[in-house]
């Protein structure tokens, strides 16, 4: 099933019916200013973890990478490892 019909105008622009005019032309922005807006969008979502739930699959993953996190312990290197690593190569 198809989803909503959206006007000729708001085709192919990211306007959904119920969201009207956008406040910004997006089209005008730099590629810095687009990058920010989209960092600020990033971040109103995660302010609030319930608005985005995780699906009965995404759950089951998750669920066993703990379980495997807490059977076989952390993989990979700690941060001042991998940098300590990245200095002795260069030397």
């Amino acid at each position: 099933m198809a989803g909503p019909r959206l006007p000729a105008s708001a085709r192919g622009r990211g306007i959904l019916p119920s969201m009207g005019k956008p406040a910004v032309d997006i089209e005008r922005l730099s590629t810095d200013e687009r990058l920010e807006l989209l960092d600020q969008l990033w971040d109103s979502l995660g302010r609030d973890p319930e608005a985005l739930p995780l699906s009965d699959d995404q759950r089951h993953d998750l669920d066993q990478r703990l379980d495997e996190l807490d059977r076989e312990g952390a993989k990979g290197l700690s941060w001042d490892e991998a940098l300590e690593q990245i200095r002795s190569k260069q030397r």
